[in-house]
C-alpha cells in the first residue's frame, strides 16, 4: 500500500487504484484508475499522449476503520489496527501467540507470522534438528558437530577444540599445538609455553633452579626445554644485553610498545587494550578509557567524561544519545513526548494512536473511527452514499 499525498480536505490524483491505503487523517482523497490510459481526458500539446485519467476513472477515498493486510486488533491492543500479525513476538500468526522468551542459548522472533530461533554464536549454540520448539539444543564444541551441524570429528587424537581465544572452532588444534585438555585455552604451543613446555602440565621453574637472576626476568621454556632466560611480561631487551641489565625496556613505552623499536606515532600513546596489551593508542582528538579510544563528546557510554553512561529512558521507547558530552533522551522511531515531560518518557505511540498519528495533534477521523497505521489514517475507496465500499 503506498500514502497518497493526501492534505486536509483536499482532493489528490495518485496513479495506482488501492483497495486499502493511508491518507489524509478525517479527508476524502480522490485518486485515478490508470486501467485505460488511452482514455485521458487531458493531452500533452506536443506528444499527444494523455497526461491524466478524464472524471469518469476517478476513485474516491474515505476514512476507514478497517486493518489493512496482516494488521489487526487483538484483546490486549491500545489502539485499532495496531498488532502486526507478521512480526508481533507476543502475537506471531494469530492474538495471544507468543514465541518463547529468549535464553543464553538462542532468541526468538516473530518472521511472516512464524516464531523463528536464532541460536547465540557467543555460547557456542546450534539448532542441529531443525525444530524450533526446543531451540539450539547442540553444543558448537561437539564431535559430532564442531562449530557447525554436520561436521564431525572422528580422529580421538584431535577432538572438537575452541583453537584460540578469538573462537576458531575446530578439530584438533592448529599446526604444532599440543593438546591440553583442561586447561582455559586447551591449545598451547607447548615449545614455548612455560606451563605445558614439550608435554601437558610439564611446568617450568621460574627460578632455574636458583640460577643467577637479572632484572625483569625469569626462567622459562624454549624449544620444549624449561631453564632458558626469558623476559618477564611486556618487558623487553631491547639492548640485547641481557646479562648487563636483564630487560631493560617497559613495552609500555612510546618507543617501544609491545616489542622492541616499535614506535608509536607522535599523536598517540602506547596503552593497554581491552585485553591489557599494548597498543598505539588514541590520537589526539580521542580519549583513552578502559581500552578503548572515544570521543566524549558523543560516546554515550563515556558522555563528557570516562565512564559517565547515558541513562535508557524509563522503557524502551527511546535512548541515550550524548552530544557535545552532555546526556539527553531521544524517542524512538514510531514514538513521541506529547506531554513535554520526559519522567514518563516518550509516552505516544505516533504510529497507531488515531490522536496523534504520525505526530502530536494530528488527529484522524474519530466518527468514523479511523485507524492509524504506520503514522498515517487508513483510507479506503468510498461508497456513492459517501460511506466506505462494504466488503
Amino acid at each position: 500500500m503506498l500514502p497518497p499525498p493526501a492534505r486536509f480536505g483536499a482532493t489528490i490524483l495518485v496513479l495506482a487504484p488501492m483497495l486499502s491505503l493511508f491518507g489524509g487523517c478525517g479527508s476524502r482523497v480522490t485518486v485515478a484508475d490508470t486501467h485505460e490510459p488511452e482514455s485521458s481526458g487531458l493531452v500533452d500539446p506536443d506528444s499527444g499522449t494523455g497526461l491524466l485519467p478524464d472524471a469518469t476513472s476517478l476513485l474516491s477515498y474515505c476514512p476507514s476503520d478497517r486493518c489493512p493486510a496482516g494488521l489487526t486488533t487483538c484483546p490486549t491492543s491500545h489502539f485499532p489496527c495496531d498488532v502486526d500479525l507478521r512480526s508481533d513476538r507476543d502475537n506471531c500468526g494469530t492474538c495471544g501467540f507468543a514465541c518463547p522468551a529468549p535464553t543464553l542459548r538462542e532468541t526468538y522472533e516473530c518472521i511472516e507470522g512464524r516464531c523463528v530461533v536464532t541460536c547465540n554464536v557467543d555460547n557456542h549454540s546450534l539448532n542441529c534438528d531443525g525444530v524450533s520448539d526446543n531451540g539450539c539444543e547442540a553444543d558448537a564444541i561437539h564431535d559430532d558437530h564442531c562449530g557447525a551441524c554436520g561436521i564431525r570429528c572422528t580422529d580421538p587424537e584431535k577432538p572438537c577444540v575452541n583453537r584460540t581465544r578469538f573462537g576458531d572452532i575446530g578439530c584438533g588444534c592448529l599446526g604444532d599445538d599440543l593438546y591440553c585438555p583442561g586447561n582455559f585455552q586447551p591449545c598451547t604451543d607447548a615449545r614455548f609455553d612455560d606451563d605445558n613446555c614439550g608435554a601437558c602440565g610439564n611446568a617450568c621453574d621460574p627460578t632455574g633452579g636458583g640460577a643467577e637472576r637479572y632484572p625483569n626476568t625469569y626462567y622459562g621454556c624454549s624449544d620444549s626445554r624449561c631453564g632458558t632466560l626469558k623476559c618477564k611480561p611486556y618487558w623487553g631487551d631491547c639492548d640485547s644485553d641481557m646479562v648487563e641489565n636483564g630487560c631493560e625496556m617497559s613495552l609500555f613505552s612510546r618507543d617501544h610498545c609491545g616489542a622492541c623499536g616499535n614506535a608509536c606515532p607522535v599523536d598517540q600513546d602506547c596503552l593497554p587494550d581491552v585485553y591489557g596489551e599494548p597498543k598505539c593508542m588514541c590520537p589526539a582528538n580521542e580519549t583513552y578509557c578502559a581500552g578503548e579510544c572515544v570521543d566524549l563528546a558523543t560516546n554515550r557510554f563515556n558522555c563528557g567524561s570516562c565512564g559517565y553512561a547515558c541513562r535508557e529512558g524509563v522503557s524502551l521507547h527511546s535512548s541515550g544519545i550524548c552530544t557535545f558530552g552532555t546526556c539527553s533522551l531521544r524517542c524512538i522511531q514510531g514514538r513521541a513526548d506529547c506531554n513535554g515531560n520526559m519522567e514518563d518518557d516518550c509516552e505516544t505511540d505516533t504510529n497507531s494512536d488515531p490522536q496523534n498519528c504520525g505526530a502530536c495533534g494530528k488527529v484522524c477521523d474519530a466518527v468514523a473511527g479511523q485507524a492509524c497505521v504506520g503514522g498515517q489514517c487508513v483510507v479506503e475507496p468510498c461508497a456513492e452514499d459517501g460511506g466506505v465500499i462494504p466488503r
